[in-house]
């Protein structure tokens, strides 16, 4: 996921240095996921680990109202194409995706040696790419899925 972001940021052409900020505060965010995830949660660890926090999540849910205030809403499924930024973009959230279930068969399979907030971080996470596609694509709109049409 996070590598995927980094190739949104070389060649996605994202010219809003506000979204390029957050893409990197989501990259080091990724960082934090990967030490969470390598730390089995135990009592009375030895020494305090590096965990994902509440807080982090909620930073990715302002971020999503606030990309979405300014999109219409769905009518349809969204084909993953639009401008270089939004495909990536697109890429980058399915790559996510990929790892949050990941994360979930790891927290079912390890019985509570792995914390789950790290899942739902990634969930949200997921979330926040698929608007910031949308917006890439705000000037020249979604290209949305039509059911059928090829029948």
């Amino acid at each position: 996921a996070n590598s995927s972001i980094g190739v949104v940021l070389a060649i996605g052409d994202i010219k809003d240095e506000e979204i390029r900020k957050l893409l990197i505060r989501v990259q080091n965010d990724l960082f934090d996921v990967g030490a969470d995830l390598c730390t089995p949660v135990v009592d009375n660890p030895t020494s305090e680990p590096l965990r994902v926090l509440e807080s982090q999540i909620d930073y990715l849910e302002t971020q999503i109202d606030k990309y979405n205030e300014s999109l219409q809403p769905l009518r349809s499924f969204v084909l993953p194409s639009g401008t270089p930024a939004a495909s990536l973009m697109h890429v980058a959230r399915t790559v996510t995706r990929r790892a949050e279930r990941a994360t979930w068969h790891a927290i079912h399979s390890f019985g509570g040696g792995v914390n789950p907030i790290t899942a739902k971080y990634l969930n949200r996470l997921s979330d926040l790419l698929f608007v910031l596609a949308r917006y890439a694509n705000k000037e020249i709109g979604d290209q949305l899925w039509v059911p059928g049409a090829n029948r």
